[in-house]
């Protein structure tokens, strides 16, 4: 549930136990309760009577006026949520440090974070990190896949929806997309927490969570090779295979009479796209068609 949703109902107080809980996460909730309690001593303002009021209410014409009595409870509630998300308002426009860097199909981007750590963001994929708490928390969310250079420094953590992954100074990589979670091990020493459990990586180990199985492996490269433009794989689905190369190129791949459950081990090139799939369709016998719209069709060569 969205932070103003959770505000909103806080108000009211329809919370459930799970979404105060929730509630109780957010940075401002303290702010947002110090404002109900201040609310409560709100008093009214004292006016000094008009002197000539009774003479200027002889010359007013008689109207019965119907009398509503407010809820004083309610009033104060109303000044006070005013006053809540007029500040979260000032707050979400002044006190917004977060910087998110992204890229889309067939992109890759470099940029280094506040304290000289230096990324590497993958073809569509996202970062997103509060540049004014850096210093004394190292922590950013990602979403695709990243080729992280840790300055040495505190702890320093990536947090993607399959786990989080903490160093203190090394080379490593993060990938993190739909059911596909892998961290590659360069240099120095990698901490991964996932689904409850730790795991520790040293240079030359891999980790891989696929369709919920985990598989332990080494490599002998010193860098991923999608920073030189390949796409590697070792024992990979074809489907994992093709969603790559969709994201690399920018296509739409179809598939037709084919098992993409296979695993396949190899790569592809990201700068000529017959050649990339020359090397994936040639292994598994298939052939392809292409048209004018970014359209790719593939189906066994028997057919």
């Amino acid at each position: 549930m969205d932070k103003e949703k959770l505000l909103e109902k806080w108000l009211v107080g329809e919370l459930t136990e799970a979404e105060l809980n929730e509630f109780k996460k957010l940075d401002d909730f303290s702010l947002n309760t110090d404002i109900i309690e201040g609310a409560k001593y709100f008093k009214a303002s004292k006016f000094t009577t008009v002197k000539s009021f009774d003479d200027l209410k002889k010359n007013l014409p008689k109207k019965e006026t119907p009398i509503f009595k407010l809820n004083k409870y309610k009033v104060l509630l109303r000044v006070a949520a005013m006053l809540v998300i007029s500040l979260s308002i000032y707050f979400s426009l002044f006190s917004n440090n977060l910087t998110t860097v992204e890229t889309v199909a067939s992109e890759k981007t470099n940029f280094e974070l506040p304290d000289a750590s230096s990324v590497t963001l993958n073809v569509d994929s996202k970062i997103v990190y509060n540049k004014k708490k850096w210093a004394n928390k190292r922590e950013l969310n990602l979403e695709g896949e990243a080729f992280f250079k840790v300055a040495k420094g505190s702890k320093f953590d990536v947090k993607t929806s399959d786990g989080i992954v903490s160093v203190l100074g090394t080379q490593f990589t993060v990938k993190q997309r739909d059911a596909y979670f892998e961290v590659i091990c360069f240099e120095g020493k990698v901490s991964i927490n996932s689904k409850g459990k730790s795991h520790k990586l040293t240079k030359g180990n891999t980790y891989r969570i696929l369709d919920n199985t985990v598989t332990v492996d080494i490599t002998k490269d010193n860098k991923p090779q999608w920073l030189d433009n390949i796409s590697t794989f070792k024992s990979i689905p074809l489907y994992v295979v093709l969603e790559e190369f969709e994201r690399q190129y920018n296509v739409s791949i179809s598939t037709q009479g084919i098992d993409t459950k296979r695993l396949f081990t190899g790569g592809f090139v990201h700068t000529n796209i017959e050649q990339a799939l020359a090397s994936i369709t040639i292994p598994f016998n298939l052939t392809y068609k292409k048209d004018n719209s970014n359209n790719i069709q593939l189906y066994s060569s028997e057919q």
